[in-house]
């Protein structure tokens, strides 16, 4: 735990996001904590805190506090109680998009490591075509897939595109990726999205790759299909039960990873600059400066045979599979890869 300057904004930012020291210190009051020690009475005299998916931002950790931001170096938001922040005033902002292409790249890698181990994949389904789907339904067509798109939420606002469905996908997919935020309320919600129903309509023997959120798998359900032959396999990298991955899937799964797929060193950075910009951005404080430089989008081309060479995912998966209970050890201290 550190301070800076002696006046400004009062900021506790999570100790494990990368490259964040010294940003912040020539305009705020700086602290930087393990997820576990941020607790409502660290952030009872905090203007903001800067996170990320380990800590849950809820009444509990900011009821009575002075914390009017909360700034997660994240894509998605599903740790963030968004209805009592906005209920209590605080302003909540995320980094869309900061890890697409290393996830995108993730799938893409998964996909030609499956490949190389005699699955069939011609046809694609991609369920969630946001940043991270709609860079999976780049690479792929360009590598020569047959790609199927299901964004309900996308198609009924207009939005064009060749759009498809659960159950076709179900009825014609050979590998099924998942790119969905975890909601549980609304037309649209999304947890267990793939059910033991749905699972059970599936007619090609399909992979299964969640890279999403956990709870969008039905895990148990998941497991049960694998055993049964109605799916061929699985890639898991988002886990319903985390920091602990289901032992269960962690077998079963062809790829098992701990929460990973979105870990570039290109991401992170965006990420955290996008994070503490929101703070600057929402204490009016002079432009930041970084202590390196803001990586742009990926290149546009990616051949399947490339992603071998550019990323080894077994080795990812063997270290989780031998030593599960290193989970949150193997995500915290993670040697970035590159996209």
């Amino acid at each position: 735990m550190g301070t800076s300057v002696k006046t400004g904004p009062r900021v506790v930012v999570e100790e494990n996001i990368p490259f964040a020291r010294g940003v912040l210190e020539p305009y705020c009051q700086v602290s930087y904590l393990p997820a576990e020690q941020i607790t409502n009475a660290v952030m009872r005299d905090a203007d903001a805190l800067v996170t990320r998916t380990r800590t849950r931002c809820d009444s509990a950790l900011l009821s009575d506090t002075d914390c009017s931001l909360v700034a997660t170096a994240t894509i998605g938001v599903d740790h963030i109680d968004s209805a009592y922040c906005g209920r209590a005033g605080i302003t909540v902002r995320n980094v869309p998009g900061c890890n697409a292409p290393a996830v995108a790249q993730y799938v893409m890698s998964a996909l030609a490591y499956l490949r190389e181990k005699g699955h069939d994949l011609n046809t694609l389904g991609v369920v969630g075509v946001g940043h991270v789907g709609s860079l999976v339904v780049d690479y792929a067509r360009k590598n020569g897939m047959r790609v199927l798109m299901v964004d309900p939420p996308r198609q009924a606002a207009g939005e064009r595109g060749e759009w498809s469905d659960m159950s076709t996908v179900a009825a014609e997919c050979d590998v099924i990726s998942f790119h969905t935020p975890l909601t549980d309320d609304g037309k649209y919600a999304t947890r267990h999205l793939a059910d033991a129903e749905w699972l059970d309509s599936v007619q090609h023997r399909p992979v299964i790759i969640n890279a999403a959120r956990g709870g969008v798998v039905d895990e148990e359900a998941l497991c049960d299909a694998l055993v049964s032959g109605k799916v061929s396999g699985a890639v898991t990298d988002c886990w319903e039960t985390e920091p602990q991955p289901g032992k269960r899937l962690l077998r079963l799964s062809d790829i098992a990873t701990p929460h990973i797929a979105g870990y570039s060193l290109e991401g992170k950075l965006r990420a955290t600059a996008g994070a503490l910009n929101a703070v600057a951005g929402h204490f009016q404080l002079p432009p930041l400066s970084f202590p390196f430089e803001i990586p742009g989008g990926p290149r546009d081309e990616y051949p399947f045979s490339s992603f071998p060479e550019l990323y080894d995912i077994a080795a990812d998966s063997a270290a989780l599979k031998g030593a599960p209970d290193a989970f949150e050890a193997l995500r915290n201290h993670y040697r970035f890869r590159h996209e």
